[in-house]
């Protein structure tokens, strides 16, 4: 509600409603349905230039918080920092796996623009490691 852009990458079911005029407006929930199954607990937040990345081990659930010991912890090494903030910035751009959250409770499919440039953030992810090994 203070303005503060959110994007949500979620695998599996979200109860949260994003686009909520003066609620949630600013929130996006996406969902990427590809070859992976993904797994990445991983936080990010701009924090004005001085960027913050944290993994966890844990999928947000009742069962982890509560029944197993899990933990968190910030990605210091500035170099694996902005290597993790990459792959997140290639899945909020993905227009071919990529479903979005309506405020309705209804995923839609996310589809290339105009100029009809289809971008999938698993095949590109893929094909940049594959360039480093």
């Amino acid at each position: 509600m203070a303005g503060v852009q959110i994007h949500l990458i979620v695998r599996g079911m979200c109860s949260l409603r994003p686009g909520l005029k003066g609620i949630s407006e600013t929130i996006e929930v996406r969902s990427i349905v590809g070859r992976f199954l993904e797994h990445t607990r991983v936080f990010y937040f701009a924090n004005k230039g001085e960027p913050e990345v944290f993994c966890s081990s844990a999928d947000w659930m009742e069962r982890n918080f509560f029944r197993r010991v899990e933990t968190g912890f910030p990605l210091l090494n500035p170099e694996f920092r902005q290597r993790v903030i990459h792959d997140l910035e290639a899945y909020l751009q993905d227009n071919s796996q990529a479903w979005l959250l309506g405020p309705d409770g209804d995923y839609t499919r996310h589809t290339p623009g105009p100029d009809g440039a289809a971008y999938s953030a698993q095949t590109a992810l893929l094909e940049t490691y594959a360039e480093r090994n």
